[in-house]
């Protein structure tokens, strides 16, 4: 058992974030199996999910002292592919793991998202209502019956869902115009046209050429890692929302702002994404981005989910970066 007092720089995040922050070694796969057997204590209290702590708690970690000292490849079945966020009889929202494809493709081996959760849920109708990149982590909504899929795939359609995503960028993003969002949230909007070839990255222009789409996000800075870059320079956690959803949007939008995501091989500079390191020492694997948030608007009484009208789901980003 080792424990910690929570400092200053952990006031606000989950338990496993703060944990992995004090303890470089232990992966997320150890701390949730350790909250599932409520091993894990704050301030004397035995917990199970994954909690808000705050400068000044007293944190138990009830684990065998051999996972605080070296990583641990051992998988733990129960969150490596996924966590649930949120059930109902006919949607099955999940925080998929990074490095894990959604979907079949060319190329691929083993099983992806959608073919372990059918396997879980004993349900061969499960389905995608929409879809994230492979080394991309976070939410994803499935759907559980014929119906259930058409009518998500109708709100996406309708923009009655919202998708918001955090990354860890370079600098601090300034450039565009403030908007205010379907929650009030004030955002930069920015915008830009998106090349698409039939193979490999696209490219993104400031002036239209033909067949190029259009494509808009918006953002807002929610925190500023100082000097934490090559000579000096800032890193940025940034939230990102999705006005229109293109082929690596998020990240060849900002890279070709000068922002690009931490990790990004594709549209970053490996020179630049090898200053850091991951929580454990090593080189960072992926990509600093996760798809973080869906906001669900106005559903109309006829479409089946409207009991979700004006509710949000959330997850927090497990970064794996080393930062000042």
């Amino acid at each position: 058992m080792k424990d910690f007092m929570v400092s200053a720089k952990s006031d606000g995040k989950k338990v496993i974030r703060a944990a992995i922050l004090e303890f470089p070694n232990l992966t997320p796969a150890v701390l949730q199996k350790a909250l599932k057997h409520k091993d894990i204590r704050i301030n004397g209290k035995r917990i199970s999910s994954d909690t808000t702590v705050n400068e000044g708690d007293k944190v138990e970690l009830w684990i065998p002292d051999a996972l605080f000292e070296k990583s641990q490849e051992t998988k733990n079945p129960e969150y490596d592919d996924y966590k649930v966020v949120f059930e109902s009889d006919d949607l099955l929202l999940v925080n998929k793991r990074q490095g894990l494809a959604v979907h079949g493709g060319k190329g691929m081996t083993g099983d992806c998202l959608i073919d372990i959760l059918r396997k879980d849920q004993h349900n061969p109708s499960l389905d995608l209502c929409h879809r994230i990149d492979m080394n991309t982590g976070g939410i994803i909504l499935t759907a559980k019956n014929k119906k259930s899929l058409e009518d998500a795939i109708a709100l996406f359609k309708a923009d009655l869902i919202t998708k918001r995503y955090r990354c860890l960028v370079r600098g601090v993003p300034s450039c565009g115009t403030n908007v205010i969002c379907c929650d009030e949230a004030i955002m930069k909007e920015v915008s830009a046209y998106l090349e698409k070839p039939p193979t490999g990255n696209v490219f993104i222009h400031d002036i239209p050429k033909d067949g190029d789409l259009p494509i808009t996000s918006r953002y807002r800075v929610l925190n500023v890692y100082k000097g934490a870059g090559p000579d000096g320079e800032d890193v940025s956690d940034i939230e990102v929302e999705l006005v229109t959803g293109r082929t690596h949007q998020i990240r060849a939008q900002f890279a070709h702002l000068g922002h690009p995501i931490i990790g990004d091989g594709n549209y970053g500079r490996n020179q630049y994404n090898l200053h850091f390191k991951n929580l454990r020492g090593g080189k960072v694997r992926y990509q600093q981005l996760f798809a973080s948030t869906l906001l669900f608007g106005k559903i109309p009484k006829d479409n089946i989910h409207h009991r979700l009208s004006g509710r949000s789901f959330s997850i927090e980003p497990l970064y794996d970066v080393k930062l000042k």
